[in-house]
């Protein structure tokens, strides 16, 4: 029964060949018409294809699939098929050897273990044009930034240990987090993986959200709701490497046609995973078309991009000998530069507003800088010696920290070398690591006074911030994906205060333009007191034109200072807006009273001064009043 007359047009065709359709979903894959499914698979080197099917008592000989002239596409209209049903292609690679694969451009997927692909057709009316429509407007490198990372299968699970489904997700989490106002969740890999222990990270089917949690749709009901709360939506997304399982993407048609075929570029043995042929425009293609999927058919707002320096090296987890130099005897991965270049300089010419943020721990030069000036094209870049440096800082016991005093400085020195988000993310919180409530000194009571002054520390510095899901209330153990949270501490008034000191340092954060409108320029941070090591205290300013100041003064000793002065950028009267050591917090109540007064006279470089009360163990900001 094939069928040509549904076939892909001569232009869809050519823009395949070329590498450079866009919007490569809408060609391939499954399309549901009026009168059936159009089948369309990208598969060069394969000697026959069949699309097979539960409508046929999966026999692929009932569907033989014909090759598009030279394309590499095959195609064939199946009349009858419709939405949810299951199938696959069955290949007769260029091995000779039949398989079974999933549909790589399949926008639905069958809950694991289970692995066929169904087809799909979104039914959902979006109400979130007044956020796209001011979504548009903005740049995310001036906007508050406020993130909250969630996996969402262990964020909440019904006591039964099921996961919640997409719309139970959104009725717990869309009021979570307006009330704690972030103003961005991070989802973990959101895309179908054939094991659960990956978080995620090893993707089987781009295109198809995680049927566990159920149909397409409620995926974007989830992002349209987040939206109509005023919550934007960052997707995490693996374009680096893929998942090894034999019905996927991997040898998809006898030959590594998605991965490179030079071992010593194809695969990752650190992660156990196949790493895409940056080198092949096609695959180029089919990953910068994924981006454009879930900016423009899920309205996400960013993509958190996985593993980016793992892409950029050649010698990235490889031995001597393991490895090869680039043309110019190098150990830059030029063919990865180049998709990176690629799909950030596409997603932001067609989806105005959004971000796209790299995971990248290295020293690359210019990850968030133009493309046009040789830059990577990144929006942000997580600065992850700021996270090794501050966690280990806080780790050590007060009496220690005067020796490790710069390692809370030294981000300044390159806080404007590029647009960072500041990241406590879930992989400082496993595999051993602990909570981060856990990795902080003392007893309870000083575990909590740290947590709650190292997270105001870090809320006031210069970026962006992000926060793993659990530590918004002083998690205790260690995350594991198996069990949800431990939502019971809730319970307990010492992490009900850690959770209301985030709810409102939030408030504090978004409604303080002088703490994220100059985020990346230098003019928009300038230290009081960098250097009192002794007292183990850091005093700044933060500013934006147009904005009261914002002053912070981080205390991690464990003793309070009284009389403390503090240079002031103007005299006159500030108020406390924060104090992570009040009694509402559960801290013991130590502070100025709800204001301090400066009065004129230089001291620490500003032409004013106050003597103040830093709380122990505690962060303390104080706004200019106009």
């Amino acid at each position: 029964m094939t069928d040509t007359t549904h076939a892909p047009g001569e232009l869809d065709l050519h823009l395949i060949n070329e590498g450079r359709h866009e919007e490569l979903w809408t060609v391939l894959g499954a399309q549901v018409g009026d009168d059936g499914t159009s089948f369309r698979v990208w598969a060069p080197n394969a000697l026959e294809v069949q699309v097979a099917g539960e409508w046929a008592g999966w026999d692929g000989a009932a569907h033989p699939m014909t090759r598009l002239a030279d394309s590499g596409v095959w195609h064939v209209h199946v009349e009858g098929v419709g939405v949810g049903d299951q199938y696959k292609y069955r290949l007769r690679g260029a091995d000779g050897q039949w398989g079974d694969r999933a549909d790589p451009l399949a926008q639905y997927a069958e809950k694991p273990p289970s692995s066929a692909s169904r087809v799909w057709r979104s039914e959902h009316q979006w109400g979130d044009d007044e956020w796209l429509e001011a979504r548009s407007t903005r740049q995310p490198v001036d906007e508050a930034m406020s993130i909250y990372e969630v996996h969402l299968a262990s964020w909440r699970k019904h006591y039964s240990g099921e996961l919640y489904t997409w719309d139970q997700i959104a009725d717990a989490l869309v009021p979570y987090v307006s009330d704690l106002g972030f103003t961005h969740v991070e989802l973990m890999p959101v895309m179908q993986h054939p094991f659960g222990g990956s978080w995620g990270y090893h993707v089987t089917s781009y295109f198809a959200p995680d049927a566990r949690f159920g149909d397409p749709d409620g995926l974007k009901r989830l992002i349209d709701r987040l939206h109509q709360a005023g919550v934007g939506v960052i997707l995490d997304w693996v374009p680096g490497h893929f998942a090894t399982d034999e019905w996927a993407l991997a040898r998809f048609d006898g030959t590594p046609l998605y991965e490179d075929p030079n071992p010593q570029r194809g695969w990752h043995k650190e992660w156990g995973s196949h790493i895409f042929n940056f080198g092949r425009h096609e695959v180029r293609n089919f990953l910068y078309a994924n981006a454009i999927y879930w900016l423009e058919e899920y309205h996400a707002d960013g993509l958190r991009v996985d593993g980016v320096a793992s892409m950029l090296y050649l010698d990235y987890a490889r031995e001597h000998g393991e490895w090869s130099p680039n043309v110019h005897g190098g150990r830059e991965n030029l063919e990865a530069v180049q998709f990176l270049q690629e799909m950030n300089a596409t997603v932001y010419k067609r989806v105005p507003g959004i971000v796209t943020i790299a995971e990248e721990s290295t020293a690359w030069p210019g990850v968030t800088g133009p493309t046009s000036d040789g830059g990577l094209g990144f929006g942000f870049k997580w600065n992850m010696g700021w996270m090794h440096d501050s966690l280990n800082y806080v780790s050590k016991d007060p009496l220690y920290r005067s020796h490790h005093h710069g390692q809370m400085t030294f981000s300044l020195v390159y806080a404007y070398a590029e647009n960072y988000v500041l990241p406590i993310s879930h992989d400082e919180v496993v595999h051993g690591k602990g909570s981060l409530l856990r990795k902080m000194p003392g007893d309870r009571w000083q575990q909590l006074a740290n947590l709650r002054a190292y997270l105001a520390y870090m809320w006031a510095h210069p970026g962006k911030q992000l926060l793993f899901m659990g530590c918004e209330f002083g998690q205790e153990s260690e995350w594991a994906e198996s069990r949800e949270l431990d939502w019971w501490l809730l319970e307990h008034p010492e992490h009900a205060g850690v959770h209301a000191m985030v709810r409102d340092m939030n408030a504090t954060y978004t409604a303080t333009g002088a703490l994220w409108g100059r985020d990346n320029d230098p003019e928009g941070f300038q230290w009081i007191d960098a250097n009192d090591a002794g007292r183990n205290t850091f005093a700044f300013v933060r500013r934006s034109p147009g904005h009261p100041d914002l002053v912070c003064v981080a205390n991690f000793a464990g003793n309070p200072h009284e009389g403390y002065r503090v240079g002031l950028p103007s005299a006159g009267t500030w108020t406390e807006v924060l104090n992570t050591d009040a009694e509402v917090y559960h801290g013991s109540g130590v502070g100025n009273l709800g204001s301090i007064t400066a009065v004129e006279g230089e001291h620490h470089g500003h032409p004013a001064y106050a003597d103040i009360v830093v709380p122990p163990l505690a962060t303390v900001w104080f706004r200019k009043d106009a």
